[in-house]
């Protein structure tokens, strides 16, 4: 099966409690509310429904995570203080707010006990000076990721190719830099759709 990164529609983000497999996250979402209350923020109630599959549209996200994340571990340590590489090695959900500082909420996911909530405007700059220390071709990999695009593209030989014209540091580990690259994009695809992001 794997582990999947995928975009979350308002049906399952306002649905019951997660069955295990992305079938609902109410108890996050209200959990996050509360929190977000709490710290004078108005709620996160703007989350569009999920787009039927339209392959090229850019209107949903699902990517696998196949690669061993060793080598972006590295990458981060390299180039990220430790609670920066925290930030962006540890979030459970990723929402389209701006965050100073990961929210925990004591809501069990399939994953953990807790569900650690980050900022994609915070994800996104970490993930952009990644691809940016590693010269990451971001004009050549799939922006929209609707269907393992982006997966694909680096399992099935697109990648190997691009190296021979746009070579740089991103060319010395492939696996590494799938990751940067789905953060990247990740991030990137909830602020353009407004909507979270959860593993499954």
């Amino acid at each position: 099966m794997g582990i999947y990164l995928v975009s979350v529609g308002a049906g399952d983000w306002f649905g019951g409690a997660d069955d295990g497999d992305g079938g609902g996250h109410g108890a996050v979402a209200a959990a996050l509310d509360a929190e977000l209350r709490r710290r004078g923020l108005a709620p996160y109630t703007s989350v569009p429904e999920q787009r039927g599959l339209v392959r090229g549209s850019g209107q949903s996200f699902e990517e696998k995570l196949v690669p061993p994340m060793d080598g972006f571990g590295e990458l981060c340590r390299e180039h990220l203080s430790e609670r920066e590489s925290g930030l962006l090695l540890t979030w459970s959900v990723l929402v389209p707010l701006s965050l100073d500082e990961e929210i925990q909420l004591p809501v069990e996911n399939a994953y953990a006990d807790e569900t650690t909530v980050a900022g994609a405007p915070q994800v996104l700059a970490l993930a952009e000076r990644m691809a940016a220390a590693i010269r990451l071709p971001v004009d050549v990999i799939p922006e929209a990721c609707d269907n393992l695009d982006l997966t694909m593209w680096f399992l099935e030989g697109a990648a190997e190719k691009a190296v021979t014209t746009r070579p740089g540091p991103w060319a010395e580990d492939l696996d590494a830099a799938f990751y940067v690259a789905l953060y990247l994009r990740a991030a990137q695809h909830s602020l353009r759709r407004g909507c979270p992001m959860t593993y499954c």
